[in-house]
């Protein structure tokens, strides 16, 4: 299991010492801020096509979208 946590900068340093003595955790690496976003960006936009899928939202049409640019 991977889980992502949001942890102040004065308080990170200490939380991965902490982590890195557990025999359970396998691997704690931080990541940058943007690649943070990016991962919250990307688990945000596969969760709208399972509503569009779903039929509770409203897709858009490629010809649409592309139409806009």
């Amino acid at each position: 299991m991977k889980i992502l946590l949001e942890i102040s900068d004065n308080k990170a340093m200490f939380f991965m010492e902490i982590l890195k003595n557990f025999k359970f955790v396998k691997k704690a690496t931080p990541i940058s801020t943007e690649k943070a976003k990016l991962m919250q960006d990307i688990k945000d936009a596969v969760e709208e096509l399972k509503l569009v899928k779903a039929g509770k939202l409203k897709g858009i049409p490629a010809k649409d979208l592309l139409n806009e640019l």
